[in-house]
């Protein structure tokens, strides 16, 4: 498993001052880093991506800034290695689908919605000298978006989870799932990967710690054939869920 050299899935500030020396503007008189800055959390992040991961990631202006431990520790708990994946909404690092090749040695296909994300995901693999497969998608999940008869043993997603918009990074596409908990988008990702999924395959969903919604989906899930696994993990000071659906 990744980890820095003193065994822990994390990196000291210190060490990421040391690959990015601009973030000792960020540090108060103690050493701590101010995280509540979007510029600190962009350069830790990185410092992170590059020092446990071996991953050069750009981070998108207004897009969200994905943590790299969060994403590694929700892929572990389904990766097992050379599974043909696809990701559904990469995002504009590209992130997971970037671990899974790397570190899975998994072949990867990805989809992103948003033009400038897009462009910046593409940059991402490109930079990090990467093979996934990157999809522009026009609206659609699944459907109208890979090619019909395409088969994966995985099929994985950060989905959007609001049920309605919210002040902040996300867009209210990005952000909202819709439905009465949020949980739309999922129970309609999940419907559409069971005509993408290899035998025996899963779909897997990075989720917030939001019991309503995480049974919202597995309740449909249950409904479609699914068997249903739930997989609480802690990443930083949030829990955070891998919802394993697999038939």
């Amino acid at each position: 498993m990744p980890a820095w050299k003193d065994g822990k899935l994390g990196l000291p500030v210190k060490e990421a001052v040391k690959l990015f020396p601009e973030l000792k503007e960020y540090l108060d008189e103690r050493g701590r880093l101010d995280l509540s800055n979007r510029e600190a959390r962009i350069l830790y992040n990185k410092a992170i991506a590059k020092a446990l991961f071996g991953l050069e990631i750009e981070y998108h202006p207004r897009g969200l800034v994905t943590t790299p431990v969060s994403r590694y520790l929700f892929i572990k708990t389904f990766l097992r290695g050379g599974e043909r994946v696809l990701e559904i909404g990469t995002g504009h690092t590209a992130m997971m689908a970037l671990m899974a090749e790397k570190l899975f040695n998994c072949d990867v296909t990805a989809t992103e919605l948003d033009e400038e994300f897009f462009a910046y995901a593409k940059a991402n693999i490109r930079r990090n000298g990467a093979k996934v497969r990157l999809i522009k998608s026009d609206g659609g999940i699944i459907r109208g978006v890979v090619p019909e008869g395409e088969k994966f043993d995985v099929i994985f997603s950060a989905p959007p989870y609001y049920e309605r918009p919210t002040r902040g990074v996300l867009t209210e596409r990005e952000g909202v799932g819709g439905g009465e908990h949020g949980e739309a988008f999922s129970v309609r990702l999940i419907e559409e990967a069971l005509d993408y999924l290899k035998p025996g395959g899963k779909a897997a969903l990075f989720l917030p710690d939001k019991k309503p919604l995480i049974e919202a989906i597995e309740e449909k899930g249950k409904e479609l054939g699914y068997s249903v696994r739930d997989v609480k993990f802690r990443a930083g000071t949030r829990w955070r869920h891998s919802l394993m659906l697999e038939l």
